[in-house]
């Protein structure tokens, strides 16, 4: 377990990063679901940590893989990767050993890095 995020309409969200899913519960432990991602990641595995969209319903999570250095942009109903950035590398909008995500209220995302890359970035929300 890497991560722990609770939803507005009172779900769990848990990453498992050595076994590439996030899954789901409700407050009193009740198996709700689970989403697998990036599922022929090898070493630390995929999901890192992850966080809610700033709208009310939080339609959407964004999901810090931190082997496979990118962020993705999961449908929180369905579990449907929407689209993904960053790649492996130094330069701006990479990643080395991707390993947080925040968002504040403007959608703009921050991300962490550790090991080798050891930097915050910051992304805004395409208009």
């Amino acid at each position: 377990m890497h991560c722990v995020r609770l939803s507005n309409d009172g779900l769990v969200y848990v990453c498992d990063r050595a076994n590439n899913r996030v899954q789901v519960f409700k407050r009193d432990g009740t198996f709700v679901k689970q989403f697998v991602f990036e599922e022929k990641s090898l070493g630390s595995g995929s999901s890192f940590d992850l966080v809610f969209s700033n709208d009310a319903q939080q339609k959407y999570f964004y999901l810090a893989d931190g082997t496979n250095d990118q962020v993705l942009t999961v449908e929180r109903e369905s579990g449907r990767v929407l689209s993904s950035f960053g790649r492996p590398g130094r330069y701006a909008g990479q990643f080395l050993v991707l390993h947080n995500i925040g968002i504040d209220s403007k959608g703009n995302l921050y991300t962490s890095e550790v090991g080798s890359g050891k930097r915050a970035q910051k992304f805004r929300p395409a208009n």
